[in-house]
């Protein structure tokens, strides 16, 4: 996917862009964790995971 799409995706939708990035795993479930606790830290770390 385009990376402009995807970072789109992980400011306001992280699960979803971690989902279409990595599949459903480790990384999906903390961030569906990190996402239902507070907003922003889900962004994070959808952010850290979709440019590293």
């Amino acid at each position: 996917m385009n990376k402009l799409i995807m970072i789109l995706l992980c400011i306001f939708l992280p699960p979803v862009a971690v989902f279409l990035d990595k599949g459903l795993g480790k990384d999906f479930l903390l961030n569906l964790i990190l996402t239902l606790i507070f907003f922003v830290p889900g962004s994070i770390h959808a952010l850290w995971l979709t440019v590293r």
